[in-house]
């Protein structure tokens, strides 16, 4: 019983870090990289600009004009040769495996950085700082160790690399493009339940329909968290909407 007791909280406390981490990496992925960045439907002050770069190196050691080039691919074949991470053209389990590998992959495509993302200059922070992924994740990890000690620090950290890289990330690309419901007529789709956890990402079938659009969501029952950090940013006047929040609107599909 003592034992039980002992390693509960450690558990629990594992757990909710984890998935704070995640989440946050996770908003910052699609606040800043996906909606500010890849489809510029928000720009950011540039304090907020700083802040999400940190969080972001911090927690993901992710490029920005790497992530941008990538996704703005994707758009651009989506679900045909040439799409960094299609489950239509390489299968389901194969995306939700080893989706980083095909990220990694195409990240480090030259032509791809050029084609695709010719107007997200590196700037001095990058250079000095954010080019350095494994610096600031290293840095991410020593944090975690510091505040929580090493077995409750250590372990969140490798449970929020579980979620973020193999859990959430895939599931955006895999099920995304695989199953699930339609308002428009493309080869996306939305889960309602998933976009919980996904920052809004998982009504992709919206996403894609309208990619500007800086609210994923269209229905009553759609709910974007994302959305919600960016609207209490815009009170903060650390975000301003450029594309129209009902720049996507349901078709016959449902």
């Amino acid at each position: 019983m003592l034992i039980g007791v002992g390693i509960a909280p450690d558990i629990w406390t594992i757990a909710a870090l984890a998935l704070l981490i995640s989440q946050t990496a996770t908003i910052a992925t699609s606040v800043y990289l996906h909606r500010a960045l890849a489809h510029r439907s928000i720009r950011v002050h540039p304090a907020a600009d700083v802040g999400f770069r940190i969080v972001l190196w911090l927690t993901t050691g992710q490029r920005r004009r790497e992530w941008v080039a990538v996704h703005r691919k994707h758009h651009a074949y989506t679900d045909q040769h040439g799409d960094p991470h299609s489950p239509r053209l390489v299968g389901l389990w194969r995306v939700q495996l080893f989706n980083v590998v095909y990220y990694m992959r195409e990240a480090r495509n030259a032509e791809t950085l050029r084609r695709f993302a010719p107007d997200v200059v590196e700037d001095r922070l990058d250079r000095l700082v954010f080019w350095w992924g494994w610096a600031g994740l290293g840095l991410g990890i020593a944090m975690l160790v510091v505040l929580f000690g090493p077995a409750v620090g250590g372990a969140a950290a490798v449970g929020h690399a579980v979620l973020y890289v193999f859990v959430v990330a895939p599931l955006i690309n895999g099920v995304g493009h695989w199953h699930g419901r339609q308002n428009f007529d493309n080869t996306a789709y939305n889960s309602r339940v998933l976009a919980w956890v996904t920052g809004g990402e998982s009504l992709h079938n919206n996403h894609h329909a309208r990619p500007r659009a800086p609210k994923f969501s269209v229905m009553r029952s759609e709910f974007d968290p994302s959305w919600l950090v960016i609207r209490m940013l815009v009170g903060l006047g650390l975000v301003t909407i450029d594309a129209s929040p009902a720049d996507a609107r349901p078709g016959t599909r449902g």
